[in-house]
């Protein structure tokens, strides 16, 4: 680049007004002060490659598309489903079928796309400048094979085509009509896309705005209606640990697709997805797209309570034949049943079943009818499975409640210290920086590069280790094998010491019980009832404690599903009570 070569340009910057030129590489005028790239280039004569010759370098490129330094012209919704396309390739990559990105997902997001006035329909929301480039409607390929391309004006599709989705209305009123030139402007400096500044200020009634968060909303969407194999706190673990693109996930964007000002506030995420938020936002999304009733989940289906049930008794190290009786309290509340699983965004009351949280449950009731957990019998079993199995080497060994709470307690504590560890060490910063403007893009990565280079630098002083590979995903946090002295697998051992024998069955040598709630909150309450520690047991907290860090939830929720899983099973005790506070009241008039 010559400064004195672009003295003779004289002209005003558009941009910043300044008077101020370069030459850059290709022979175009670019401002110093903003950086801003002209259309206008400058004659150059090359006479060392060509004696003697004029070149003339003429840049033509497309009409509106604009040079790397500035971008293409993009949309915010073209960013989300930049992402959904991430997150849906990740998820094939975890082994989910392809037919959740290129069909369900697929028709999901074109759905969304339609009842927010993105596309397909008549009257989009872009108020100007070319249209979104989104999903294609034709069913013979899908735009979800490859990236999805951002076309320039002269290319791009018309939506209008798609038939019954189409909008009839033609008198769509556009929530924030703004002029060409103003456009232009936000775009340029305030915005990498053309409608960040537009879309951070829409709140237009009855729309569900979309973000990050709820790009995993419409996974989970997909996962559940294609009945795979991946709950919803897995899908929350797989991102945790970096193998679904959420944290960042603009990194991955096109070099094209600039992104600063507004669009850092749209896309960059700066805390953990947590589970209540994500569920609430995938109901919402259900009902704003007027979902019909999602494929029924039978006894066959991963995700009944029968299945997710021998699945976290495995992975908590648990007795197998637990299993018989998970099963019989799955029976006897009814939670079972099709209709209660199988979610009906349509519905009068639209709620689906949080099917990890409630098989969870169902286990901490049949420990606390085993064990009653109330830091006395539980322990005065352990005694007597520890005398049996001292006695009888040879045989089946009895469950010790006692022998498997240290296993588990030193397990989880080395598990969560990792985990917080983890956390810790995570770096929020983006390999791929965010400025607030294109002015401010030089120096934002020139102090980007230093901080690398100071990182490198220190990490060779203090010789710190390589990192270490990121570790294939699996569906279980905790692996038990049957002979390992360190820790001992639990899954064959008897229920024989707790259970005893009536008639021709089984029942618990328990007969008694405590409830983890006596009185509920009422139906316009925002939760169903309280979680206070130190109101119960230490095996109980224990109990809770450990299933909530399996499942990333907090301890309030899992209490509250306990406590709706023993309203259902003890409907008696419960009308019981029903009844003396009624008389209570009476007694007061």
């Amino acid at each position: 680049m010559d400064l004195e070569e672009a003295k003779e340009f004289k002209e005003r910057c558009t941009q910043c007004a300044a008077v101020s030129w370069g030459l850059t590489d290709e022979g175009k005028y670019y401002c110093t002060s903003c950086h801003n790239v002209t259309e206008r280039s400058k004659e150059v004569i090359n006479t060392g490659a060509i004696p003697n010759t004029k070149i003339q370098a003429i840049s033509r490129g497309l009409k509106r598309k604009r040079k790397l330094e500035k971008g293409w012209d993009w949309y915010v919704c073209e960013g989300f489903q930049q992402i959904l396309y991430q997150q849906a390739e990740a998820l094939k990559t975890l082994g989910v079928g392809p037919e959740l990105k290129d069909e369900v997902l697929h028709n999901f997001w074109k759905r969304y796309l339609q009842k927010s006035k993105q596309a397909y329909c008549k009257n989009p929301v872009y108020t100007s400048g070319r249209k979104a480039t989104v999903l294609e409607d034709n069913p013979s390929h899908s735009d979800w094979d490859s990236e999805p391309d951002l076309l320039s004006d002269f290319s791009c599709r018309s939506f209008v085509e798609s038939g019954t989705d189409s909008q009839p209305d033609g008198r769509t009123q556009k929530p924030f009509p703004i002029s060409k030139a103003s456009q232009s402007e936000t775009a340029s400096i305030c915005s990498g896309s053309l409608d960040g500044v537009e879309y951070s200020l829409r709140k237009e009634k009855g729309i569900v705005k979309m973000t990050v968060p709820r790009t995993l909303a419409f996974c989970y969407l997909s996962l559940l209606w294609q009945r795979e194999t991946i709950t919803l706190s897995d899908l929350l673990r797989f991102v945790e640990e970096g193998h679904i693109p959420y944290l960042n996930a603009f990194q991955h964007f096109p070099e094209e697709m600039k992104l600063y000002g507004r669009d850092k506030g749209i896309f960059a995420i700066e805390s953990w997805p947590a589970y209540e938020d994500i569920y609430k936002k995938m109901i919402e999304i259900a009902k704003f797209l007027d979902l019909p009733r999602f494929p029924d989940i039978t006894e066959d289906c991963y995700l009944h309570p029968n299945i997710l049930c021998m699945k976290y008794l495995m992975e908590v190290n648990l007795p197998d034949e637990m299993n018989d009786l998970t099963c019989q309290v799955v029976k006897m509340t009814g939670i079972g049943e099709v209709d209660f699983l199988t979610f009906d965004p349509i519905a009068k009351m639209a709620k689906t079943v949080k099917y990890d949280v409630q098989a969870v449950a169902v286990i901490v009731v049949v420990l606390k009818l085993l064990f009653l957990l109330d830091d006395n019998l539980e322990w005065t079993l352990s005694n007597i499975a520890e005398k049996y199995n001292e006695k009888n080497k040879e045989d089946k060994p009895w469950f010790d409640f006692r022998k498997w709470y240290q296993v588990m307690k030193k397990s989880v504590d080395e598990k969560k210290q990792k985990w917080e560890e983890a956390r810790a060490k995570y770096m929020w910063k983006s390999e791929k920086p965010l400025y607030h403007s294109s002015i401010d893009r030089a120096v934002v990565y020139k102090r980007r590069e230093m901080v690398v280079s100071l990182q490198k630098q220190f990490s060779t002083l203090v010789d710190s280790a390589p990192t270490v590979e990121k570790k294939s995903p699996s569906s279980f946090q905790f692996n038990w094998t049957e002979g390992d002295s360190a820790r001992t697998c639990f899954h064959g051992h008897g229920l024989q010491g707790i259970l005893k024998k009536k008639d021709q069955s089984l029942t618990t040598k328990n007969s008694l019980y405590w409830l983890s709630t006596q009185k509920f909150c009422r139906s316009y309450c925002k939760h169903v009832t309280t979680y206070e520690e130190s109101n119960f047991s230490l095996s109980y907290q224990f109990i809770i404690n450990l299933f909530s860090f399996l499942l990333r939830i907090k301890t309030s929720s899992l209490h509250e599903e306990v406590s709706l899983i023993e309203k259902r099973l003890f409907k008696t005790k419960y009308s019981k009570t029903k009844k003396k506070s009624r008389s209570r009241k009476g007694r007061k008039y």
